[in-house]
């Protein structure tokens, strides 16, 4: 609709020129009307007056700095809202809110001060007891946290970097207190920067903080005792009272079944007595730890371990120790759901072993078996491979055959070991794991392939070193 004004002779006048405001002008000139004042002067009065009367359209409004604001506030009114764009618009209202916040967000500063602190505070519902499940959990973690130490390597110490974060060297670990004269169980690995410059029996290797009562570490020397470096395991002694000694309860490892629930407690990362709880995952596997040697019958769990757990108790759920974590199978370096424990069996046969004679004494045949990858390249897939027999030994007497070479240079295999006692065997490594199920004096029937033929040997087995 096109707006006119009417002339006293009732004739269509040409429509008022609109006039444009610039952003200059907008923005400056806005913001000074919107400044001035809102009570109405003498001056204001008088201006709205003459320019009011009818016989004096053209009289000359009265100069003031009042009278500006007005007037250019009655141009605003008058030409920005109908012919103004509604980015012109936006921007002047911003503008405005702008310069005068406090006229529209004074809520926002001010708060509500119609209410008390005590009216907005939700109250703080008792938790109540725990669940069965949890309280048993909960009372296994307190009983047994007092068993496990933090080690040191002693050749090791923690760095701090840049960021703060404490970067714990990988010789740092877990371990138990086996019994009340101080003897402590860990890994071979944890250690084994110390070890591997040959101390001697009774040396300081590492440092041993065991937790007491009152929630203080103190803090020991631990003293080499033995060493195992086929388990990955090593046993340290340290001078601490009695009260701080709390062995662990060893339980039993060859009743486990898959499902079943475990909890294993370390020192992850260097976090002292860290608890996790998971299942059984897989038995009897073939654990390759950081020694590079692979252990037999290996407990698999998915509870969290992590570097730092290593020589730490896995429990079963009546708190009994199952296993002492020893690897996990990550590509990250971190827990992916796989870790792995020595069985409580096989510590209960290695440790006592350790604080006797500070070394174990294996029972074996004294014979010389090709590695693995070097039976595969001889084409021996299923068997142990014997390189060589010492002279005047049992098995020499037994009639044993070792690998040798021909006159035209070739290599003419020897006995190859395919079962003991019924047992098979299909690599150098099974062989040394069906052999730890014996004593030395033991004798074994030996299921031996020579050439084509099978032949049975009766062995009494020796102390191997």
């Amino acid at each position: 609709m096109q707006m006119v004004t009417l002339t006293a002779a009732n004739q269509p006048a040409a429509p008022p020129k609109t006039s444009f405001l610039g952003r200059r002008e907008l923005c400056f000139d806005g913001i000074s009307s919107i400044c001035c004042s809102d009570q109405p002067s003498s001056d204001d009065a008088a201006m709205a007056s003459a320019s009011s009367d009818p016989q004096t359209p053209n009289s000359p409004a009265v100069k003031t700095e009042q009278g500006q604001c007005k007037d250019l506030s009655g141009r605003l009114v008058g030409k920005i809202f109908p012919v103004t764009t509604r980015r012109t618009l936006f921007a002047s209202l911003s503008m405005y809110l702008g310069y005068h916040p406090s006229r529209y967000f004074s809520a926002y500063a001010l708060g509500d001060p119609s209410v008390t602190v005590e009216q907005v505070t939700p109250p703080v519902f008792p938790s109540g007891p725990l669940f069965p499940s949890e309280e048993r959990i909960v009372q296994l973690f307190e009983k047994n946290t007092y068993s496990v130490v933090n080690i040191f390597d002693v050749t090791l110490r923690p760095q701090l970097n840049l960021s703060g974060v404490v970067e714990v060297p990988e010789g740092n670990g877990s371990g138990i207190v086996w019994d009340g004269l101080g003897h402590i169980v860990t890994n071979y690995h944890v250690i084994g920067n110390s070890l591997s410059r040959n101390p001697s029996r009774g040396q300081v290797v590492a440092r041993v903080n065991i937790l007491a009562s009152e929630g203080v570490q103190k803090n020991f020397e631990g003293r080499l005792i033995g060493a195992d470096r086929a388990k990955d395991l090593a046993v340290l002694k340290v001078e601490a009272s009695a009260d701080l000694l709390r062995p662990i309860k060893v339980g039993p490892s060859s009743s486990l079944k898959v499902g079943q629930q475990c909890l294993a407690i370390g020192n992850p990362f260097g976090f002292d007595h860290t608890l996790t709880v998971g299942v059984i995952s897989g038995l009897n596997r073939d654990i390759f730890s950081q020694t590079g040697v692979t252990i037999g019958d290996g407990i698999q769990t998915d509870a969290a371990i992590n570097p730092g757990n290593s020589g730490g108790p896995l429990l079963d759920s009546k708190g009994s120790l199952i296993g002492i974590n020893t690897a996990i199978f990550t590509q990250t370096g971190t827990s992916a759901g796989v870790g792995f424990a020595i069985p409580a069996s096989t510590v209960s046969k290695i440790v006592p072993q350790l604080i006797q004679r500070g070394k174990v004494v294996r029972a074996g045949l004294n014979i010389e078996f090709a590695p693995d990858p070097v039976a595969n390249q001889l084409n021996v897939r299923n068997g142990a491979l014997i390189l060589q027999v010492p002279q005047n030994s049992l098995a020499a007497k037994a009639g044993l055959v070792s690998t040798s070479r021909g006159f035209a240079g070739n290599i003419i295999l020897g006995d190859i070991i395919v079962a003991v006692d019924k047992k098979p065997v299909r690599s150098k490594s099974e062989l040394n794991k069906v052999l730890d199920d014996y004593n030395v004096g033991d004798e074994v029937l030996l299921q031996i392939r020579r050439g084509s033929e099978t032949v049975e040997l009766p062995l009494v087995l020796e102390e191997t070193a």
